[in-house]
C-alpha cells in the first residue's frame, strides 16, 4: 500500500471522527472568546467605583438569600465567589448557574443574570459529558486532529515535493545523455 494512499485514507475517516468534537468545540470556543462581549453568555461587570473589599460575608449571603433567582439558601448552594478589587466587585455564583454581582464596598446587591460560560466551557473541554467522553473522544480527537493536520499539511506539500523530485531526476536523466 502506498503511503500516499494511506494518509489520504488515514486523513479521511479522521475527519469522520472528529467532526462533531471539532464542531462544538469550534462553536463553543469561539462563545468564549467573545464572552465578555456577549451579555447572553456572561453577564457584564457593573461599573463601580475601585473599592477594598469590606462587605462582610453574612452580608453577602443575607443580600444573596434575599433574591430568589440565585436559589441561595446557605452557603452549600454557592459554587464560588470572585472578587474584583480593581473593579470594586464581588461575583457570587451559585450553583444554578446564577450569577449575582455586589459592591465590593458595601456589599448591595448590584444584578442578578445566568451566566452560561461555565456551562459553554464544561461543553467545550468535554467535562460537561463526563470523564467517559472528555478523555476518550475529546482527548482523543484532539490527537486525531493532530494526525489530522499533519496529514493535511503532507497532502498539500506531497505535490511540490513530487514535482521537485521529478525536476532533479529529469535535469539528471539529461546531464547523463549529454555527458554520454
Amino acid at each position: 500500500m502506498r503511503a500516499g494512499y494511506l494518509n489520504r485514507k488515514v486523513h479521511y475517516w479522521l475527519s469522520v471522527w472528529l467532526a462533531l468534537p471539532m464542531a462544538l468545540i469550534s462553536v463553543t470556543g469561539l462563545l468564549l472568546q467573545f464572552k465578555k462581549s456577549l451579555p447572553w453568555v456572561q453577564p457584564p461587570e457593573q461599573k463601580r467605583e475601585l473599592a477594598l473589599p469590606i462587605a462582610e460575608w453574612p452580608v453577602l449571603l443575607a443580600a444573596a438569600q434575599a433574591s430568589p433567582q440565585l436559589g441561595v439558601s446557605s452557603w452549600k448552594d454557592v459554587e464560588r465567589l470572585e472578587l474584583r478589587p480593581s473593579k470594586g466587585l464581588i461575583k457570587l455564583i451559585g450553583k444554578n448557574g446564577q450569577e449575582a454581582q455586589f459592591d465590593a464596598g458595601s456589599g448591595q446587591l448590584l444584578q442578578v443574570e445566568l451566566r452560561r460560560s461555565d456551562t459553554i466551557e464544561a461543553l467545550h473541554d468535554g467535562s460537561w459529558f463526563g470523564d467517559g467522553i472528555k478523555f476518550g473522544w475529546f482527548a482523543t480527537s484532539a490527537f486525531g486532529l493532530l494526525l489530522a493536520t499533519l496529514s493535511g499539511i503532507w497532502l498539500f506539500v506531497e505535490p511540490y515535493v513530487m514535482k521537485a523530485r521529478r525536476r532533479r531526476r529529469q535535469a539528471r536523466e539529461s546531464a547523463l545523455t549529454l555527458a554520454s
